[in-house]
């Protein structure tokens, strides 16, 4: 079984378009680290993704674990969110087949510890390409209103592109 591992947005905005269980099809497993569940659960309580992750830690296809290596927590929190630094940390550890992330720095940051990285649109691309969603501008267009993730023009209009939808 392939893993994955997720900071809080991608679950967040996925859960706020109905999608989250694209993960599952997708990587069967997904690793979060305890500053992620908090951020969507614990602190999330009410909003998007609160009870979706809730239910896939149940049912068993989100599991929640820490990085070893604190120190490496704290010199990644030095550009980043306490989220995407242990994220990063733990993909640094697991070495998973990809890390979601959709913060700039974050997979900047990503990049130069050579970790494979998607984030909601390039899920969303895939699901398209393989058949699962019929229209991606109806799913931007979700993800943009319903669950408030900002997509810059230029970035929505390629994203159209690869799946020929522009």
């Amino acid at each position: 079984m392939q893993e994955a591992i997720s900071d809080s947005s991608t679950l967040i905005h996925l859960a706020g378009i109905r999608r989250l269980e694209l993960l599952k099809e997708f990587y069967g497993k997904i690793l979060i680290t305890p500053a992620v569940w908090n951020e969507v659960v614990e602190e999330g309580k009410e909003r998007p993704g609160a009870k979706g992750v809730k239910e896939a830690h149940k049912s068993g296809w989100i599991e929640v674990i820490a990085p070893s290596n604190e120190s490496v927590v704290r010199l990644l929190e030095r550009e980043l969110h306490k989220g995407e630094a242990e994220a990063i940390a733990l993909g640094i550890e697991k070495r998973p087949v990809i890390i979601l992330l959709d913060e700039l720095e974050a997979r900047r940051v990503a990049d130069v510890y050579g970790l494979h990285k998607t984030g909601v649109i390039g899920i969303l691309i895939r699901a398209k390409l393989e058949g699962k969603l019929a229209s991606l501008r109806e799913e931007l267009n979700r993800l943009r209103g319903e669950a408030g993730f900002w997509v810059g023009d230029e970035i929505y209009w390629q994203a159209l592109k690869a799946v020929t939808e522009e």
